[in-house]
C-alpha cells in the first residue's frame, strides 16, 4: 500500500509524463499560428485576433517579444541568381 506522499509523487510524475507526451502548449501554439496565418477575412475578426495574440503571448512569450521587436525589419537580402555556364557550340561530329 502506498503512502499518500508516494501516491502524490507518482501522480505528479505521471501527469508530467503525459503533458510531455501530449504537448498541449505546442499544439495550442500551432493552432494559433494557423489561425493567424491562413484565416481569411481577418478584418472582420479583430477581437478574435486579439484573443489569439494574447494566447500566443501566454504560450510563447519569448517568440512573441522577438516578433514584436522585429516586425518592421527589412526583409533579408536575396541570394544572387544562379549562373549557368555557357555550353560551347561543337557543331562537328565526334570522330571514332
Amino acid at each position: 500500500m502506498l503512502t499518500p506522499a508516494a501516491a502524490a509523487v507518482l501522480a505528479a510524475l505521471a501527469t508530467g509524463y503525459l503533458l510531455g507526451r501530449l504537448r498541449p502548449l505546442d499544439r495550442l501554439d500551432t493552432w494559433v499560428w494557423r489561425q493567424l496565418t491562413f484565416r481569411k477575412k481577418w478584418t472582420r475578426a479583430r477581437p478574435r485576433q486579439a484573443v489569439l495574440l494574447a494566447v500566443h503571448a501566454l504560450v510563447r512569450p519569448a517568440a512573441t517579444v522577438h516578433i514584436w521587436r522585429h516586425r518592421h525589419d527589412p526583409p533579408t537580402p536575396r541570394s544572387p541568381a544562379i549562373t549557368v555556364p555557357a555550353v560551347p557550340d561543337n557543331s562537328e561530329e565526334p570522330t571514332r
